[in-house]
């Protein structure tokens, strides 16, 4: 009895228990079931919170608005892709207009890009950007805004003024309904400044002249390779070069005798004196990165040409370019017609910043290509126990400096800055770094001051628009002209240091003698010895970004140019046509032929059947290789078996040589490089672990092959289906509901580093642009995305079906085919 009390009573006890853990489940579960529905509530509310944010900040594109400062009306007409055709009654009230019809497209974005220069992210994107911040507090760039602004004409600075006028109305009229970005982020806009105006061109700037990080980076590199080695790395002409101011060389066989460049036989303690840590200069690489800025591994892609009408079907002169960035939502450029008396200019413009950059007005067109241009110096101080540095005949302190970097959601961060004579202090920037390292730009010049763009986008003529182009002094650009008088031309522009000793590739050390004045700038190269010409007897001008130096120039304008495929493509694809027309400039823009990778084909097709070992694997790659036409397609095999073999060339060549230094190789003509020993087999440069050249080539398809994923039947191993462009707006990317929509999608693209339409990652073209003089209204435009920043708008990305279609559109100059376009009118009063 005692004994079945004792079950009875287990018994209930577990009943009891286990009604509580019923009970308790239920409340738990209840617990998750109510939380859910709050996070799926929440979730519900932030979306549709912030898709009406983003309603509510749409513009007002018809009806009227005032302005104050204006002097009279201006009309905003706006086409079907939303592009303004902006019309005032004089100069100062177009800037204004300019200003507040670009900050209803894109504020957020001119806000970033204004913090982006000055260092300013962390304190709204929190401790992620402090990196980044430093580099650009450490650089000056602030700094060098608001020298330049204090340096400007009245007459220019008044043009900023009038621009950053407008886009304060805008921001004063706004605050209830702000971009919506501002609203996720919890913060307001300053007022804009004319110093807002030149951070915006100084981030350019930035981009396309800063050759620091190549430097160190060489400097490693080349402490680690017998100079004769390091030579053959870094090369700086080539026999495929086609500088537009030579005469037409021979484009099918390399000269017998190639001109080398020789690099500088490093100190005897140079192995002491470089830098220690290769995760210090890959850091360097990814603060300059930082948000989508390419920094130092932004490969220009730029492609500029101009043909005369002796090769066109109108007898009249065309002329094309498409600039090379890395693509971001909202775009690089915002496409604008402006018209105010006299002043008429359409192209593209850089939010934050008035007029034109690049395009037309009624007599001349321009566009760009990046010259890469030699102009900073990294100098070694040297100094003492004490922290000073020799300059001048005795030890000087340096000058000190202190910034507060505020950091959201953080400790702010406080910098001790440095500069000598020669510019700041680099050091804080590279961990394991004991020498002062100090940077000469031309960026800091006290003589490097105003404005061009005006002058340019007011030229009439070949002289005008020299004239105009003689002021410019950064970022080194070459430019191509062509006008309705039918004359074509190009011109080299920026501000070209002259130095005793010649450029250097890697940091200068000063030794405290006499002998460090040749290491010292002595001036410029004058405008009028620039690389220049004006109607060529081939009637045709281009560039590439590959070197534009004639064979006997006495200046080495730069060091690191780009690779010279595309500019010889487009070389001898003009010069084998005639009766050329717009269209067919298209044509050209989206080309993706090759000749280099198609040799490379053969190289390791023949590689691998003369290899000791080959796999099956490897064969079929080498059947498939030896018959491929060298067009980069979306469905080519052979274009992404010669894509993943030239990505494992370099990690099995230099690796044994520079353990993981090898990842600081980077060079404009590693392409050429990679070429030139594929075809000479140098044995100097074979690696010991294999025999001969032919093994080591096919291990490099096989690793290219290993690393890409390959499967074992290659049929459907195409080049789309392992190279992909997905464009993401910085924010509402990384928002789930919001990245699918607010992004271009995933699309497969065709087309390398050595093709025309250069594709790589992210960077490519970020406009389309061709002039046809026999019809100034049938010029074409087209940007990446669109004109508008926010995802409700449908010119947000309108433009992105023809851009990744390979088409086009025109965009309206005179007054009947605006007016034919029209699809909103805005009226802005005084």
């Amino acid at each position: 009895a005692a004994i079945t009390r004792i079950e009875s009573a287990l018994e209930s006890a577990r009943r009891s228990a286990a009604r509580k853990r019923w009970r308790g489940a239920r409340a738990a579960l209840g617990a998750v079931l109510a939380l859910s529905l709050a996070a799926a509530a929440f979730t519900g509310l932030s979306v549709a919170w912030l898709k009406r944010a983003m309603r509510q900040q749409l513009p007002a594109l018809d009806g009227e608005r005032r302005l104050p400062g204006l002097s009279a009306p201006a009309i905003v007409r706006r086409d079907r892709y939303g592009v303004p055709h902006i019309q005032a009654a004089n100069l100062d009230d177009l800037a204004e207009a300019q200003g507040y019809v670009v900050a209803q497209d894109r504020l957020w974005q001119m806000d970033m890009a204004r913090r982006f220069a000055a260092g300013d992210l962390a304190e709204v994107l929190g401790p992620s950007a402090v990196a980044h911040d430093r580099v650009q507090r450490v650089l000056e760039i602030r700094a060098a805004a608001e020298r330049l602004t204090a340096d400007m004409d009245a007459d220019q600075k008044r043009i900023f003024e009038d621009y950053s006028r407008g886009v304060n109305a805008y921001i004063a009229g706004h605050q209830a309904r702000l971009p919506a970005e501002f609203r996720l982020l919890r913060y307001k806009p300053k007022p804009w400044t004319p110093e807002d105006c030149w951070l915006i061109s100084l981030n350019m700037v930035e981009l396309l002249d800063s050759s620091v990080s190549t430097k160190l980076e060489r400097e490693k590199v080349q402490a680690l390779l017998p100079p004769t080695l390091a030579m053959e790395l870094y090369p700086t002409t080539t026999w495929r070069d086609r500088p537009p101011t030579q005469s037409i060389p021979p484009l099918t066989d390399p000269p017998t005798d190639p001109p080398l460049n020789v690099p500088p036989e490093p100190p005897e303690d140079s192995q002491s004196l470089a830098p220690r840590s290769v995760d210090g200069l890959l850091a360097l690489r990814r603060a300059q990165a930082f948000g989508g800025h390419p920094g130092a591994e932004h490969r220009p892609g730029s492609n500029e040409w101009a043909v005369s009408g002796a090769h066109t079907a109108s007898g009249r002169a065309l002329l094309s370019n498409d600039m090379h960035l890395r693509h971001s939502i909202p775009d690089v450029w915002h496409e604008e017609d402006l018209a105010a008396g006299a002043f008429h200019a359409a192209g593209v413009a850089l939010p934050g910043m008035p007029l034109i950059v690049a395009g037309h007005n009624a007599h001349i067109a321009w566009g760009f290509t990046t010259l890469n241009g030699d102009v900073q110096d990294v100098y070694v101080e040297k100094t003492n126990s004490a922290g000073e540095y020799w300059s001048g005949g005795r030890w000087r302190r340096p000058e000190h400096d202190r910034e507060r970097i505020r950091v959201r959601g953080g400790r702010d961060v406080l910098l001790d800055l440095e500069r000598t004579d020669h510019g700041p202090v680099l050091t804080p920037l590279l961990p394991k770094e004991r020498r002062m390292l100090a940077l000469r730009w031309t960026l800091y010049e006290p003589k490097n001051t105003g404005w061009p763009i005006l002058a340019l986008d007011e030229a009439q003529d070949w002289p005008t628009f020299r004239a105009a182009m003689s002021r410019w002094w950064a970022p080194t650009q070459n430019v191509v002209y062509a006008d309705d008088q039918g004359h074509i031309g190009y011109q080299a522009v920026g501000d070209f240091p002259l130095r005793p000793a010649g450029a250097s590739p890697v940091p200068m050390v000063e030794t405290g003698t006499a002998e460090d004045s040749r290491l010292e700038w002595q001036g410029s190269v004058p405008f009028a010895e620039l690389p220049s010409v004006f109607d060529p007897a081939s009637g045709i001008v281009a560039t590439a970004n590959s070197r534009i130096t004639p064979d006997d120039y006495p200046y080495p304008l730069a060091l690191n140019w780009a690779e010279p495929y595309r500019n010889e493509r487009i070389w001898k694809w003009l010069a084998g046509k005639q009766r050329l027309t717009a269209a067919q400039m298209l044509i050209l823009q989206t080309d993706t032929y090759s000749e280099v990778d198609r040799e490379l084909a053969q190289r390791f097709a023949y590689a691998i059947d003369h290899a000791s070992r080959a796999s099956a694997r490897l064969r079929q790659a080498a059947d498939i290789l030896r018959v491929w036409n060298g067009i980069v397609t979306l469905d080519s095999v052979a274009a992404q078996i010669v894509d993943s073999a030239k990505d494992a060339f370099w990690p099995l060549l230099l690796q044994p040589r520079l353990g993981e230094a090898w990842r600081l190789y980077s060079w404009q003509d590693k392409d050429y490089v990679e070429e030139e020993m594929v075809e000479s087999l140098p044995a100097e440069w074979l690696p010991n672990r294999y025999s001969n050249w032919s093994d080591f080539l096919a291990a490099c398809v096989e690793r290219g092959m290993r690393d890409g994923g390959a499967p074992r039947s290659l049929g459907g191993w195409t080049f789309g289906s392992r190279h992909h462009l997905e464009i993401q707006h910085p924010l509402y990317g990384r928002l789930p509901f919001f990245r699918g929509w607010t992004g271009s999608g995933t699309y497969p693209i065709a087309g390398d580093e050595t093709t025309v339409d250069q594709a790589r990652g992210l960077v490519g073209p970020s406009q389309r642009f061709t002039m046809d003089w026999s019809d100034v209204d049938a010029s074409t435009e087209n940007i990446v995305m669109g004109e508008s920043g926010d995802p409700l708008s449908p010119y947000y990305r309108d433009q992105w079906p023809d851009w990744y279609g390979g088409r086009t559109f025109p965009l309206a100059f005179t007054d009947g085919a605006v007016l034919a376009s029209t699809r909103h009118t805005l009226r802005l009063l005084p």
